[in-house]
């Protein structure tokens, strides 16, 4: 079964965030804004391939991008990063609901003769 990432867009930000170097962009322009050209600068990596990374954040609705002068400035959305936050914590959620709810059979059984 193939699935479309951008068909839910808090599939487009996990697999946006998936990639380690789109992370680091994430959290360089989180810390402040930050040109194209600067980010291309920090990566071992062309600068066509930091603009389709910044790219593919954008429209994960991670990043902005708007222009001053003859630059590309990114900033960081918080927003999605918190949206991204909640989904994470309601997985987790369900996960300590199922581990209270096999800690509490384990109890119930460890006074039952085997």
């Amino acid at each position: 079964m193939v699935v479309d990432v951008l068909a839910d867009p808090l599939d487009a930000v996990f697999h946006a965030l998936a990639d380690p170097t789109r992370r680091d962009i994430v959290r360089r322009t989180v810390a402040a804004e930050s040109s194209v050209s600067g980010l291309a600068r920090a990566y071992p990596i062309s600068f066509a391939a930091v603009q389709k990374h910044v790219a593919v954040l954008e429209q994960a609705g991670l990043v902005t991008k708007r222009r001053h002068g003859r630059e590309q400035l990114v900033s960081a959305r918080v927003d999605s990063l918190h949206a991204a936050g909640v989904a994470l914590d309601q997985l987790a959620d369900v996960w300590r609901q199922r581990i209270d709810r096999i800690d509490a059979i384990l109890t119930d059984t460890e006074g039952e003769p085997t």
